[in-house]
């Protein structure tokens, strides 16, 4: 991983990805920090960025699936389930490692918007929905913090429908304060709330011939874990 920041700006950077993502990570003990204001450029015309992570890898990102969703899938007797390296517990949590992606952070009061700026991406993995003997598969998931939109590819019965389409909004409104681990080397961020766009409702409700998926739907709660570099 390529950075230009100190470990504190590392964890400013990581607390931004709350605002576009499903995350996750493992349940170390961990800390709260809170992020300070970016320090003006030389020039003074535009705030440096509080961090910067030119090159973005590991470690995973998580969605609890939500009870809600899970009773509506059960309802229309649509089964979900994993695609590629991502993985679906018995608990609900689905998990997709992160490939790859940059993230650039200005402090929320530097006037620069938006203030989270990059892309997060999770290559080979994704989500299937099965029903009435149709298949929808959704991944290689890419985040856009600025956007707070998760986008992705969708293939019907193995034959691609749409790429890069539009999946699900990413509401950081709920999000929880940044932890850290006692060396940290990893920060933790949970509590966005994942919801399905309008277009991937709309190309659900077509596939499997029915009018029951709705933008807005609450899909999971999100949990991203990533390294700091420290």
């Amino acid at each position: 991983m390529s950075m230009n920041f100190r470990l504190p700006s590392a964890l400013l950077a990581a607390g931004a990805l709350a605002f576009t993502a499903a995350a996750c990570g493992d349940d170390e003990e961990t800390t709260t920090s809170t992020p300070g204001a970016a320090a003006k450029s030389d020039s003074g015309d535009k705030p440096k960025p509080a961090a910067q992570i030119d090159s973005l890898s590991g470690r995973t990102t998580k969605v609890t699936l939500d009870e809600g969703f899970v009773e509506a899938l059960t309802s229309l007797k649509v089964t979900p389930g994993p695609v590629g390296d991502a993985t679906i517990s018995k608990a609900g949590v689905a998990t997709f490692p992160i490939t790859g992606g940059n993230v650039t952070y200005y402090s929320p009061d530097s006037g620069v918007m938006p203030y989270v700026q990059g892309l997060i991406n999770h290559d080979n993995a994704g989500l299937s929905l099965e029903a009435g003997g149709k298949k929808v598969e959704l991944e290689n998931f890419d985040v856009d913090p600025g956007k707070s939109v998760l986008t992705g590819d969708v293939s019907v019965d193995g034959e691609e429908a749409v790429a890069d389409a539009p999946l699900f909004f990413l509401d950081g409104r709920t999000l929880q304060p940044l932890r850290t681990n006692a060396d940290g080397s990893k920060a933790v961020l949970e509590g966005t709330t994942v919801k399905l766009k309008q277009e991937a409702a709309d190309l659900l409700n077509m596939t499997f011939g029915i009018d029951a998926l709705k933008e807005g739907l609450v899909i999971g709660t999100a949990k991203i874990t990533v390294d700091t570099g420290a």
